[in-house]
């Protein structure tokens, strides 16, 4: 019985190393792996780092960019010099960027840069600046800049009581932005206030600095201002500087465009009558958004506008944050 039992024990040991030694399973075949999905590159120019309303622009490029995955996006100062952003295009296009975000320098020259994307199918978004010929294939992401005139100087000619003199503070002279923004005052004038008289209109090239030696000149030849219509916060603030050291800024009104932080602070304290709310991050986000959707192949209308809005004292607090 024992001899039995030894040899049952036996035969289970042997059939349990059998099992152990038997050949594992072929192994499934590994499922192949995703393609990757190719990196969206996108070049941007911007007309001038160093205007306040496009600094808070490309910041608002920037945040839409972090909530983007697989877009590369590259910003250039063109340095306010038409043939110096040709250039950057150009390189951009060289490198095989898929989109083209352009804040053109001169609105009447951005022929050569349409052009050259059209010819190496890139695809070409212009914000902020509306060029003089948009095709139909190219996007441009901004407002309605003669929106921006019409509702400063509705408000500023409501507050004169329809009379008086005025002063157009222009932005660069070749800027489709300068050109509708006084062509916006004009026509409230035309329309509403013909005992409002413009005394005199002249570029300020979008500088705080510059506006305030312009108002300076103004002021030296003696005429009464009633008020400012400046194209931009900027020159708005540089008028206001040149007012408050001749000891005028109480009896001149002042009007801007753009609402930037400085501008909201100032009509808060009661020195900038009125500014217009150009949502300068929204214009940025929607650039680079139209680039992105055109690079994979999505349809994106020709034209986003983006309303602007009338600030004063009234409504300011609505506005603490440029958002």
């Amino acid at each position: 019985m024992k001899k039995f039992l030894a040899v049952l024990l036996m035969a289970a040991l042997i059939a349990t190393l059998g099992l152990g030694c038997a050949p594992a399973a072929p192994a499934a075949p590994a499922a192949p792996a995703a393609p990757a999905a190719e990196e969206v590159t996108v070049g941007v120019s911007i007309a001038s780092f160093d205007d306040t309303f496009l600094t808070y622009m490309m910041d608002g490029m920037k945040a839409h960019e972090a909530t983007l995955t697989g877009v590369k996006v590259t910003y250039v100062d063109a340095k306010e010099d038409a043939a110096t952003q040709l250039s950057q295009v150009e390189n951009f296009i060289t490198q095989g960027m898929k989109s083209v975000v352009v804040v053109p320098v001169n609105t009447e020259a951005t022929a050569p840069i349409t052009e050259a994307c059209a010819k190496a199918k890139v695809n070409l978004i212009y914000v902020n600046r509306l060029p003089a010929n948009l095709p139909d294939d190219v996007t441009f992401v901004g407002s309605n800049s003669i929106d921006a005139g019409i509702f400063q100087m509705e408000y500023l000619g409501e507050k004169m009581g329809g009379k008086g003199n005025i002063v157009i503070m222009m932005g660069k002279l070749d800027n489709e932005a300068s050109i509708k923004r006084t062509e916006g005052v004009k026509k409230v004038i035309a329309e509403k206030y013909p005992d409002i008289k413009v005394l005199a209109e002249q570029t300020g090239n979008w500088s705080r600095a510059e506006g305030m030696t312009l108002m300076e000149n103004w002021l030296s030849k003696g005429d009464k201002i009633d008020a400012v219509c400046a194209n931009n916060d900027d020159m708005a603030l540089g008028a206001i500087g040149a007012l408050e050291a001749a000891g005028k800024l109480a009896t001149t009104m002042v009007g801007g465009v753009d609402c930037t932080p400085d501008a909201v602070q100032a009509v808060k304290d009661g020195k900038l009558t009125c500014t217009v709310f150009q949502d300068a991050a929204g214009q940025g986000a929607g650039g680079i958004d139209a680039a992105v959707k055109k690079a994979k192949g999505e349809a994106v209308d020709k034209e986003v506008m983006i309303p602007f809005k009338l600030v004063t004292k009234d409504n300011v607090d609505q506005f603490p944050n440029f958002k």
